[in-house]
């Protein structure tokens, strides 16, 4: 069986009721599901959370919530390999064996389902594969990123490549943060999911936000209507 679970506790501090928060219409956690249930890729797309009225909007939209996440693993020291390790528990308890898991998060209004698809296809291409999930390039060459000391000084975190010609340094990624593909076993024996058991797929920058401030928001809908437009 292959399972979507989406996380989404009721706790979110600097925007407060995020996952099922208005963008564009609708809630923000419906476009998770949706890309989800559209993409074919899932036998079950559930959504685990702490938040009866979260548990509502995702059954409105058609995913499952067979359970109600404890707060152990809702709380802010939770990580999402806690989530993940929960919900294989949880189905497990039911007898019913997973083969491959996909972590989809709550705030991804520019999910597209064809990276979903792609990504699941990626994957079971390559045994040796543990995981795969969409990144994209910096839009500056981290080589040349700083950090600041005191007084606000600034320091290089490789000073060597202050000279070194943006066309000679190589390309750098990043994780978009929509979601993750991977096998239960992976998480279960906590490998990492950056090394190289793990399967990139490259997409655009444009559809990349990172939803953590209001100011992130306002920028994503932004975004959207650009997208919309073009």
């Amino acid at each position: 069986m292959k399972v979507a679970i989406i996380p989404a506790r009721g706790g979110s501090k600097r925007i407060p009721r995020k996952n099922i928060k208005e963008f564009n219409g609708k809630p923000i956690i419906a476009y998770s599901i949706e890309a989800a249930l559209e993409s074919g890729c899932f036998d079950k797309v559930v959504v685990s959370t702490d938040d009866q009225e979260i548990a509502d909007v995702a059954l409105q939209y058609g995913a499952e919530v067979p359970f109600i996440r404890p707060e152990a693993v809702s709380n802010d020291y939770a990580t999402t390999a806690d989530v993940i390790l929960h919900a294989l528990d949880w189905f497990e308890e039911q007898a019913i064996s997973i083969e491959y898991i996909c972590c989809i998060y709550a705030t991804a209004p520019f999910i597209a389902i064809e990276d979903i698809q792609l990504a699941y296809q990626m994957l079971l291409k390559d045994p040796a594969a543990n995981y795969c999930f969409p990144v994209c390039e910096f839009p500056f060459p981290i080589q040349r990123g700083v950090k600041l000391t005191a007084g606000n000084r600034v320091e290089m975190f490789q000073p060597e490549h202050f000279n070194t010609r943006s066309q000679d340094l190589e390309t750098g990624y990043h994780d978009i943060g929509q979601f993750y593909w991977g096998k239960p076993k992976a998480y279960r024996d906590n490998i990492p999911m950056f090394s190289n058991t793990a399967i990139a797929l490259p997409v655009s920058r444009n559809r990349v936000v990172d939803l953590d401030t209001q100011e992130d928001w306002e920028f994503a809908l932004l975004l959207s209507k650009a997208l919309q437009g073009s």
